[in-house]
């Protein structure tokens, strides 16, 4: 079971804490200092990111888009990708099937 009061650091400026995942499908929300980044990586997880408040840059192989509160981002499976925050900001990330690199198990 994952403890969904705990907070983790991931890149620099970046905390998150992980909801307890269902069978195939798993949520996380994220937190962003203005200027902080998500480093670009891929996985083979299909992605939803959802901006709760704030404004973030998100590079998807090569191609900007700018998303803020309110609106949400698909990132496909295995694309490179990654975002920096424009401002302070919040996300809500949805992964299938699950991130068991994230879940501390095995993948």
């Amino acid at each position: 079971m994952v403890n969904t009061k705990v907070w983790e650091p991931a890149e620099p400026g970046v905390k998150r804490h992980i909801f307890e995942p269902g069978q195939d499908i798993m949520m996380m929300e994220v937190h962003f200092e203005e200027g902080a980044e998500g480093y670009l990586h891929r996985h083979v997880h299909e992605q939803f990111s959802y901006c709760l408040e704030g404004q973030l840059e998100f590079t998807i192989d090569g191609e900007k888009t700018v998303i803020a509160a309110g609106e949400t981002i698909r990132i496909p499976s295995n694309a490179e990708h990654g975002c920096r925050a424009l401002k302070p900001s919040k996300l809500l990330d949805a992964f299938t099937p699950l991130r068991l690199d994230l879940l501390g198990r095995q993948s």
